[in-house]
């Protein structure tokens, strides 16, 4: 294994990763550092997320750059705040021995500062789409002198609606630019974006295109939809040790995981897109000084969080795409670790981990949720583990001790050591006694519980009242694809979720549909760029081939239409319209004209689909009260 030294790299480059302990690049780094230093080639690198992506694209672009000038020389574009600020955090310890500057430009941090910043003099910008167009508008950001541009996690920016922010940015720049595309995944829709910034790129990959890092593994648990968090607190229990990341949808239902956990008193704390920074910055410098064990958290939020000594990653629920899972479980196992990636699931979600596995070219390894009983004994355990381990302050002790023997010095060695245990031990006893059996019925053979029926009859219908069907809805949640016709199938909220949101959604019809170059990321792309922000709540999204339904958060409703009106979009002149609901089963929408033409065998498969769902929420999980675990409150307790 080559040294960064034998990769070509300058001395002071060299000096700093001596001092931050790198001694050997990793494949993604042995393999795009030279390509980047000895060709001006376009480049494009796969790598899951913690394979120093990092450090392959910023060692390079840094041994390029003029340390005497203080124009802008290289932009690094990335999708949110935390990767921002990671990213310039890392490159600032890499130029430590050099005459560098770097400037990270965000949203919800203070524009005057970053344009002071800028004014200064800095080589290397690194910056979320929104604020560095911001900048450019603004004239304070000028790119026609740069180098480099860095795409970080591409994939995700298109995701988020920011096209159009790429496209002005790297208008701006000149084409003699070197352009590094850098991603843990790469899905079929990135090639987009290849064809149109990058010219005949070269090709690095560590590993295989979108498949799951070999030292992780892939665990699945299956329960009843509304026993997900009963499970969740079970694997928390499990693994007293836990230093993990539970993934959910959406930003509601992370915040209600998180609240839950934490009136259980599990060390838990929420990170998504409606914190604002300080609470984000100050949530991540808890989480990485494990103060918080378990991050409950979004797909978006979760972006740049880079910490290497992470256990375990949750799925409180499946993602929509494959390769969202792939970017999810490569939060653990980095740095050459062990990890262990969980999807909790039931039982009609069999088939998206299938695809997951196919994706992966792995296999998910089956385990049965934690009884009581071996919760139980791993904390006895992990108790006794910890007396052992104790350091005796025996100065701060000594005045104590004549009060301390005159109670207990009547008891035996044995009898102290049962006492003292149990003290903590018995909390545990008392939680799990008589907790049921968390398994569901299918996935212990029993294909006729009653449970199951409930969940779905003989024609797909969901009728379980008490099933998680509605955490689709929130802003950029992706709705699945519909794998018979390849239409986009909008996202779904439960009747309880329409029930609490009654007046805060508007349903929009736009004239706008698959026909005019129109999806759901498109869509959301074009509705932030219109209202200049980009966390406004969007809901369900149904996309037909003329047209398109969706709902925003009503507060945004006026400004849309005003922001809108007379537009063009591709060359076709907009309309946007309030759509009058026509009832929970109706999907489409009366004032909009006949439907369009459809195939029959379609009709029926929407007939029979009758709004079923494979999504969960955890608006009906409810499995924290000691109603129903048979026991005491879980006991709070110190990690």
């Amino acid at each position: 294994m080559p040294t960064f030294k034998e990769l070509g790299l300058r001395a002071e480059i060299v000096q700093a990763l001596d001092e931050l302990g790198f001694e050997n690049p990793t494949p993604i780094q042995e393999k795009a550092i030279p390509q980047v230093l000895d060709s001006k080639k376009d480049l494009i690198a796969l790598a899951q997320t913690g394979t120093g992506k990092t450090a392959a694209f910023s060692l390079p672009v840094l041994q390029q750059l003029d340390e005497n000038s203080r124009e802008i020389q290289s932009i690094v574009l990335c999708p949110t705040r935390e990767l921002c600020l990671q990213i310039a955090s890392d490159m600032q310890n890499f130029a430590k021995f050099m005459n560098i500057k770097t400037v990270a430009v965000y949203g919800g941090a203070s524009i005057d500062t970053q344009i002071r910043d800028i004014k200064r003099g800095a080589q290397i910008i690194i910056g979320t789409p929104g604020r560095t167009v911001d900048l450019i508008n603004r004239r304070v950001l000028r790119l026609q002198d740069v180098q480099f541009v860095v795409l970080d996690e591409a994939d995700e920016m298109l995701t988020m609606g920011f096209k159009d922010d790429l496209d002005l940015i790297l208008g701006e720049t000149p084409d003699t630019k070197q352009t590094l595309l850098f991603s843990a995944t790469m899905p079929t829709g990135i090639r987009d974006i290849v064809g149109k910034y990058m010219k005949d790129p070269a090709e690095v990959s560590s590993g295989g295109r979108n498949e799951g890092a070999a030292n992780i593994e892939h665990h699945f648990y299956m329960v009843d939809a509304r026993n997900k968090y009963e499970c969740l607190k079970r694997l928390a229990d499990v693994n007293p040790n836990v230093y993990g990341i539970v993934f959910c949808r959406t930003r509601r239902e992370t915040q209600e995981i998180a609240d839950k956990l934490m009136q259980d008193g599990y060390n838990a704390d929420s990170l998504h897109g409606d914190l604002s920074q300080a609470q984000r910055d100050g949530i991540m410098a808890r989480f990485r000084k494990r103060k918080i064990q378990l991050l409950v958290a979004t797909d978006v939020a979760a972006r740049g969080i880079d910490v290497d000594d992470i256990t375990h990653v949750i799925n409180y629920n499946l993602p929509d795409e494959e390769e969202v899972y792939i970017h999810r479980s490569g939060r653990t196992g980095r740095a050459g670790k062990r990890g262990i990636s969980i999807a909790i699931i039931h039982s009609r979600e069999r088939g998206k981990l299938k695809s997951i596995e196919r994706k992966l070219k792995k296999e998910f390894e089956q385990r049965p949720v934690p009884t009581g009983q071996e919760i139980c004994e791993t904390q006895l355990y992990t108790i006794v583990e910890g007396l052992g381990k104790l350091n005796v302050n025996e100065k701060q002790i000594e005045p104590f001790l004549p009060a301390i023997m005159e109670q207990l010095g009547h008891l035996t060695k044995e009898d102290l050591i049962k006492h003292l245990v149990s003290f903590e031990f018995n909390k545990f006893l008392d939680y799990y006694k008589n907790a049921p059996d968390l398994n569901s019925a299918s996935s212990r053979g029993d294909s006729r519980d009653r449970g199951d029926r409930r969940e779905r009859d003989d024609r797909g219908n969901d009728r379980d009242r008490g099933s998680d069907r509605g955490d689709r809805g929130g802003s950029r949640d992706r709705g699945g694809r519909d794998r018979d016709f390849g239409d986009e199938r909008p996202a779904r909220r439960s009747s309880s979720d329409r029930f609490l949101d009654k007046g805060k959604f508007t349903r929009f019809h736009i004239n706008l549909g698959s026909k005019d170059n129109m999806n759901p990321a498109n869509l959301m792309g074009l509705i932030n760029e219109s209202l200049n922000k980009r966390d406004v709540e969007i809901g369900k999204i149904e996309m037909m081939n003329t047209f398109a339904f969706f709902e925003l958060d009503s507060e945004y409703a006026d400004k849309l239409s005003s922001a809108l009106k007379g537009t063009d979009y591709s060359g076709k002149k907009v309309d946007l319209t309030i759509a009058q609901s026509t009832g929970a089963n109706d999907r489409r929408d009366r004032s909009a004209g006949p439907p369009p033409r459809r195939d029959k065998f379609k009709d029926k498969f929407e007939k029979n689909r009758g709004g079923s769902s494979n999504s969960s929420s955890s608006r009906h999980s409810g499995g924290g009260d000691a109603k129903r675990t048979g026991g005491a409150k879980r006991p709070r307790r110190p990690f």
